[in-house]
């Protein structure tokens, strides 16, 4: 079955249509449009400031939209945020659970925003504890769980009403990479049980591995949209050689001429093309320096957004 097809089988969980955020004078999202569709991973990627969290806040109804059309579950975010909250879970970016109570209690008090009645959130929190793999923690205070497990906690707390989209802000940010996997293997297990997500990060791996669909946002503008596969396919092609010292004069325009485009950070040439074989004769040939590997995610992100350094606005 077709993508296309898929998509017209699935309905719009987030439907933005030409969506404006300005805070004063400042325009943090630029006339962007996407849809979101159930049972979906949806990713945002994007520089610091480049209007990723504006936009989660529009979504989340914590900001208000300044233009345009901006519907979750087919309202208005602006004229039933109430009943769009409720539908939702969030975890943010920062870890704001209470450090005054336990691991248990932090999600019987949260299940209370939702109304939950307090037998059915006790069963949630202790179904979701061992989900999580925190059960033996569920007595332990917040200031005693390592950073790991307090994204687990947060991510456990945002599931507590059931949600129909969950919403990731830079879920895994400073983990070790044995809690980052395990993150991933819940939000995979996630995504089998068929919850939409919406997820911000700045690992690239995270991105290919979890979203089924991505969009690139840089200056608060729409970039990029498509598949991991996809975007790596039209924006970068399939290989690309790390060359690591100076070429040989001359080697890089011929290069060109066999498909392959070049970009030059630091002491190390980056060489994109389909045609990898044929450039790998070419170089070891000249007695280049040089490392043959499969494109990925990252390097569609760096030739959109570039390779210099961006400061948090």
């Amino acid at each position: 079955m077709s993508l296309l097809l898929k998509k017209l089988m699935k309905t719009p969980v987030v439907e933005a249509r030409d969506l404006v955020k300005r805070y004063a004078n400042i325009v943090a999202v630029s006339n962007i449009s996407f849809l979101v569709y159930s049972q979906e991973a949806f990713g945002f990627l994007g520089p610091n400031g480049a209007g990723k969290s504006s936009t989660m806040n529009m979504i989340t109804c914590y900001s208000p939209v300044t233009f345009g059309m901006l519907r979750v579950f087919g309202m208005d975010v602006r004229e039933e945020p109430r009943k769009i909250k409720a539908m939702m879970g969030v975890v943010p970016q920062e870890t704001n659970l209470d450090p005054d109570l336990t691991v248990y209690e932090n999600l019987m008090v949260y299940a209370g925003y939702f109304n939950i009645p307090k037998s059915m959130a006790s069963e949630r929190a202790v179904e979701l504890l061992e989900f999580i793999q925190l059960k033996d923690k569920k007595d332990e205070y917040i200031p005693n769980l390592s950073g790991g497990m307090k994204r687990r906690l947060l991510i456990a707390r945002a599931l507590i009403n059931k949600p129909k989209l969950l919403i990731l802000d830079e879920p895994t940010t400073g983990l070790d990479p044995q809690s980052r996997h395990l993150v991933w293997e819940k939000l995979e297990l996630l995504k089998k049980n068929n919850v939409t997500m919406i997820i911000t990060t700045h690992y690239m791996e995270e991105a290919q591995r979890l979203c089924d669909r991505i969009m690139v946002i840089d200056r608060g503008s729409k970039i990029a949209e498509g598949t991991p596969a996809g975007l790596i396919q039209s924006v970068v092609s399939e290989d690309v050689i790390e060359l690591r010292d100076e070429p040989a004069s001359g080697i890089l325009e011929e290069i060109k001429t066999m498909g392959g485009y070049t970009e030059k950070w630091g002491n190390t040439t980056y060489i994109f093309s389909s045609n990898g074989k044929d450039l790998v004769n070419k170089l070891s040939s000249a007695g280049a320096d040089f490392y043959l590997r499969k494109a990925n995610l990252e390097d569609v992100y760096l030739k959109l957004t570039g390779r210099a350094l961006r400061e948090e606005n």
